[in-house]
C-alpha cells in the first residue's frame, strides 16, 4: 500500500462505525485531515488488528519524514548542563519521554483538528494512547487530580513514553494563587519522579497549562525552570541526564532563554 492508499483503508474503517454516511474527499490532503479528525473523535475502544497495523505504518511513516531531532542536539543551558530549549514541535523530539499537558478526563482532546498538545501528541501517536489513557482512567475510577502524573507507551511517536498531567486551571485575565504555582510545580515535579521511576534519561515538557488553561506565561516559565532546577539539584542520584523545555511561540522562547542563559 502507498500512503493514499493506507489512508483510503483507516478512513472506510472508521467510517464503518459511524451511523451516518461521510463522503471521502478526492485529494489527498482532505483525506487526510478528514482521518486525524475522526481519530479525534473516536472513543476508546477496540479495533481490528489490520487496522492498527496500516494506521501505525502510516504514523511511522510520517513521523520519519519529518525533521527528527535528538536530544544530544539540543545545546545545554548557562545556567544548568541537564536543561535545554528547543524551539519547535515536540512531537520531533527522539527523547525518552515527552510530557502532555491534558486535562482531567486524560483521553485526548476530542474537537477535530485542534491545535493543542494534546491533540497533536494524540493524533501522532495513534488511537491506542487513547486507548491506554482509558483502562488507567477506567481502573482509577475518578478524574486525574491536578498536579499528577500518569505515563503510557508513545506508540508512533520518537519518543518512548509519553506523561500526562494537568495543570491549573485559571480564569483568563487572573494571577496564579501561590496554590496554582504550587499545583503547577507538582505537574512538573510528579513527571520527573515517573521519568525516574522508569530510569529515562531524557524528557521534554511543553508549556503546561499556558493555552487554554490561561496560567501566564511567564508566571509558568517561572513555576517550571524552578521546579526542575530544585528537582535535579534534591536529587543528585536522578536517571534524568537532560530536560527539555519545548517552546513553540518566539515569545515563550525569549522568556526561557531569558530565565535559563542570562
Amino acid at each position: 500500500m502507498d500512503k493514499e492508499e493506507m489512508v483510503d483503508f483507516l478512513l472506510k474503517e472508521l467510517i464503518s462505525e459511524l451511523d451516518k454516511k461521510i463522503d471521502i474527499p478526492k485529494n489527498y490532503t482532505d483525506k487526510r485531515l478528514l482521518l486525524r479528525s475522526l481519530m479525534n473523535i473516536r472513543l476508546p475502544g477496540p479495533i481490528s488488528k489490520k487496522f492498527l497495523k496500516i494506521q501505525d505504518e502510516l504514523l511511522t511513516y510520517e513521523t520519519n519524514s519529518k525533521n527528527l531531532v535528538s536530544s544530544n542536539e539540543i545545546k545545554p543551558t548557562n545556567k544548568n548542563p541537564k536543561i535545554g530549549i528547543f524551539h519547535g514541535d515536540i512531537t520531533t523530539l527522539k527523547v525518552d519521554a515527552i510530557v502532555n499537558a491534558c486535562n482531567s478526563k486524560l483521553l485526548g482532546c476530542f474537537i477535530p483538528l485542534h491545535n493543542c498538545i494534546d491533540n497533536v501528541i494524540h493524533s501522532a501517536a495513534g488511537i491506542q494512547l487513547r486507548y491506554d489513557c482509558n483502562k488507567i482512567m477506567t481502573k482509577q475510577g475518578h478524574d486525574e487530580k491536578v498536579g499528577q502524573a500518569k505515563i503510557t507507551k508513545g506508540y508512533n511517536l520518537p519518543a518512548k513514553y509519553v506523561i500526562h498531567t494537568v495543570g491549573p486551571a485559571l480564569i483568563q485575565g487572573t494571577k496564579p494563587t501561590k496554590e496554582q504555582e504550587e499545583l503547577l510545580k507538582s505537574s512538573y515535579i510528579n513527571s520527573l519522579k515517573l521519568a525516574d521511576k522508569y530510569n529515562l534519561k531524557t524528557i521534554a515538557f511543553p508549556n503546561i497549562s499556558t493555552g487554554v488553561f490561561n496560567y501566564p506565561k511567564e508566571d509558568a516559565a517561572k513555576a517550571a525552570c524552578s521546579a526542575v532546577s530544585s528537582y535535579l539539584k534534591n536529587n543528585p542520584d536522578t536517571s534524568i541526564e537532560m530536560v527539555i523545555f519545548d517552546v513553540f511561540e518566539d515569545e515563550q522562547l525569549e522568556i526561557y532563554k531569558r530565565l535559563l542563559e542570562d
